[in-house]
């Protein structure tokens, strides 16, 4: 797997999902988003996108991406997250 290829394209992903609400984000507590891209390299790369209470429920929100080749970076996949508040804001940045 070309690791600066697939950093890029998940983190083209995260920068749809930073552009969204936290309460749109919120069913990602309860769901992961799934899909498959095919690089301009040929390769098909999996992501999925998750999220979990970063700290207590209804507080600051972690949506985490993951994305894999479908090789043995399917058990250690690269991954990167962001957190938001309730407000909006984006935590730690």
């Amino acid at each position: 797997m070309d690791k600066r290829e697939a950093k890029e394209i998940l983190a083209h992903k995260l920068k749809v999902y930073r552009k969204r609400s936290y309460d749109d984000l919120l069913y990602l507590l309860y769901t992961q988003d799934t899909e498959e891209i095919k690089a301009s390299s040929g390769v098909v790369y999996q992501l999925e996108f998750q999220a979990v209470w970063d700290d207590k429920e209804g507080g600051n929100l972690r949506v985490m991406g993951a994305i894999d080749d479908g090789g043995f970076r399917a058990f250690v996949p690269l991954s990167d997250d962001f957190i938001i508040a309730p407000d909006g804001s984006f935590v730690g940045e």
